[in-house]
């Protein structure tokens, strides 16, 4: 098989361009496809904490081309009404649009060297002796020796290959969601967050996220929930929501079904196997996204630029399919193959993260109750608020927030070993 480029990515969101531009500049050959032209829309709350400025510091100057909107105040409401109001003395939040954030990312992976081929759509994938071959519907093929799934929830690559045949529907999370401009919706504290968990007295999560042009208003329930208690139509249950905030007085307007998208969230942990071979899966469709705020953007970049890493590091991406085996010498040398390090890097960097989202997810939705002593424990006790910001501005590391919380609340720590070791015992996703 005759390589078309060192690296073929399929998926040109965060993850796939991220990985994209970080190949690029190390010098690979990479091939970035999509199935949509850019720009294209693409429905997303598109909340991403700052803490992605410090881990992708070429982002600052890039993001004055596009409509950005920082905040650092969050309303946080469980299900009783009671709420609390978080507030950072630098921004927390960066909010933004897909449909601009995503052409900014893919342009940035072009102009250090990878090659977009948008308005392909892959239908299949397949494994050869030197690398992966992925067909398009159109007809054509696009060769490698090595493949980064970056294709979203409903992954063709991980379906193809096997590492996933379909997401349970207590791993998923049906969001629905509507961007609109502030001339037809608005959030009437358009400097603030406004998240509800356990909306409606249900197992359900509600948001209004302001942008600088725009409002985004969603409501979003767990898939398996979903269908087995919500009897009204998505768009019936969207619209009934935007009334209610409408006459509390949280937003302004009307909903319109135009500016309508539900679409899926994986909030099930990462897949088991993100990566085998050849074959690297980032962003959703390995399953980064945090299980209870289901931020996915930052975890799709990071994992996008550990898996171009691990790529660059194994110096056999220079050689053609003839020199496999010398290829194979530098690996062991390296530490591996580019799946083994890839595995071991995003473990390494938001493993631990990722598995606690997925155990307080659990935690809290087990019992609505616990989502208001949460709210109240935020009230009661203000450093703890303190470093759940500071993390989500970067300032302070996720295990180090982690442990300070923990050693401030033991009975939480014990609570957490306790649901981790129970977790492990029933081959929890993830762990």
């Amino acid at each position: 098989m005759t390589a078309d480029a060192d690296v073929v990515i399929v998926g040109a969101g965060p993850a796939g361009a991220t990985a994209a531009r970080a190949l690029a500049l190390g010098g690979a050959r990479v091939r970035l496809i999509d199935r949509h032209r850019f720009p294209r829309s693409k429905p997303c709350g598109g909340a991403i904490t700052t803490r992605a400025l410090n881990r992708f510091p070429h982002l600052r100057p890039a993001l004055g081309e596009i409509a950005t909107h920082y905040l650092s105040q969050l309303y946080l409401q469980g299900p009783s009404g009671a709420a609390v109001t978080l507030s950072s003395p630098t921004p927390a939040v960066l909010m933004i649009r897909r449909i601009e954030f995503d052409a900014l990312l893919v342009r940035l992976a072009q102009e250090a060297g990878a090659e977009l081929v948008d308005g392909v759509e892959i239908s299949r994938a397949t494994l050869g002796d030197c690398g992966v071959e992925v067909n398009s519907r159109e007809g054509g093929r696009f060769r490698a020796p090595l493949v980064i799934a970056a294709d979203g929830v409903n992954s063709v690559i991980a379906r193809r290959l096997g590492f996933n045949r379909g997401w349970p529907a207590a791993s998923v999370a049906l969001d629905m969601m509507e961007e609109a401009p502030n001339d037809t919706l608005r959030a009437t504290a358009p400097d603030t967050l406004w998240v509800s968990y356990g909306y409606d007295g249900s197992d359900g999560y509600g948001y209004v996220f302001p942008k600088r042009d725009h409002t985004n208003v969603g409501i979003g329930y767990v898939l398996s929930f979903f269908r087995e208690r919500m009897k009204e139509h998505p768009y019936d249950l969207q619209r009934r929501f935007v009334a209610a905030l409408r006459d509390r007085g949280a937003i302004e307007g009307e909903s319109r079904r135009e500016h309508f998208t539900p679409y899926l969230i994986p909030v099930g942990g990462p897949l088991s196997r993100t990566a085998r071979g050849p074959v690297l899966l980032v962003g959703d469709a390995a399953g980064f996204v945090n299980a209870y705020t289901a931020e996915g953007i930052y975890y799709a970049m990071v994992s996008g630029d550990l898996a171009a890493r691990a790529i660059l590091k194994d110096r056999g991406v220079e050689e053609a399919a003839g020199r496999q085996r010398d290829g194979e010498k530098r690996r062991r040398r390296a530490g591996g193959s580019p799946a083994t390090r890839y595995a071991s890097s995003w473990k390494r960097e938001i493993g631990t993260e990722l598995a606690d989202s997925r155990l307080i997810q659990r935690f809290l939705f087990h019992d609505r109750g616990r989502i208001d002593r949460v709210v109240s424990g935020a009230r009661a006790y203000p450093e703890i608020a303190a470093l759940i910001v500071g993390y989500a501005s970067g300032e302070v590391p996720y295990l180090e927030a982690r442990r300070r919380v923990l050693a401030q609340l033991p009975k939480v720590g014990l609570r957490f070993a306790i649901v981790n070791l129970l977790g492990r015992l029933s081959g929890a996703p993830g762990h």
